[in-house]
């Protein structure tokens, strides 16, 4: 009589043992599928870090967002300025092309690279002048350009004509400092960063008192 072969498990043991694997793995993929935000434990931000691809070299945030934007607004004075210039030759009409491209590029370019590289939503949101997205923030972003860019120019001038007060005068009729695009790209970043940092301290300043306020009622 040939022998009888034996694909079972006739053990109870292994059998309580082999029960009880897949009964935990079955657990385990449907805690999987019916994860979301609601049910899912929090992560620290540290243990996120060690599964995050890429250089470990840390860079602080504030550094990351400078160069972006030093980046975009010295493309736009080189492809605008430096790339118009031939056609575009009144000072007026220049400048307001780079306000709607400053505008344009800060709306559409700028805080939408802010918003991908944030670790969390709303994580960098201290570093734009109008975080929340919305079709009209573009002409906000295009209005606070020509802010951003009236105090460029003004300073642009101001260094000018101190350098030219300095050496007494120019011989040739040139200017000193022209507009490049790294220049254009430092000035327009620092006061953008200006800006920002006055709309955080109202906003601190209004915040503190009504806190204030809604303590002194409490009393």
């Amino acid at each position: 009589m040939a022998p009888k072969k034996d694909f079972g498990i006739h053990d109870t043991k292994e059998l309580r043992e082999t029960a009880d694997y897949y009964k935990l793995n079955t657990k385990a993929v449907k805690d999987l599928a019916e994860a979301n935000e609601e049910n899912s434990p929090e992560v620290s931000e540290q243990e996120l870090r060690k599964y995050r691809s890429g250089l470990k070299i840390k860079v602080a945030d504030w550094i990351k967002i400078i160069l972006i934007k030093f980046w975009f607004y010295g493309a736009v004075c080189f492809f605008f300025f430096w790339g118009l210039g031939n056609y575009i030759t009144a000072n007026l009409d220049m400048m307001v092309v780079l306000g709607f491209a400053m505008g344009a590029v800060t709306d559409l370019l700028i805080n939408n690279v802010i918003r991908f590289i944030e670790s969390t939503p709303g994580g960098y949101d201290r570093f734009m002048m109008f975080p929340k997205r919305r079709y009209w923030t573009i002409f906000t972003n295009i209005l606070y350009m020509f802010l951003v860019l009236a105090f460029v120019v003004t300073t642009y001038n101001v260094l000018n004509i101190a350098i030219l007060a300095v050496m007494g005068g120019s011989k040739d009729g040139s200017i000193p400092v022209g507009v490049g695009p790294i220049l254009f790209g430092v000035f327009s970043t620092a006061y953008d960063s200006l800006f920002i940092g006055m709309k955080r301290l109202f906003k601190k300043i209004i915040k503190d008192a009504k806190n204030g306020a809604k303590g002194s009622k409490n009393v």
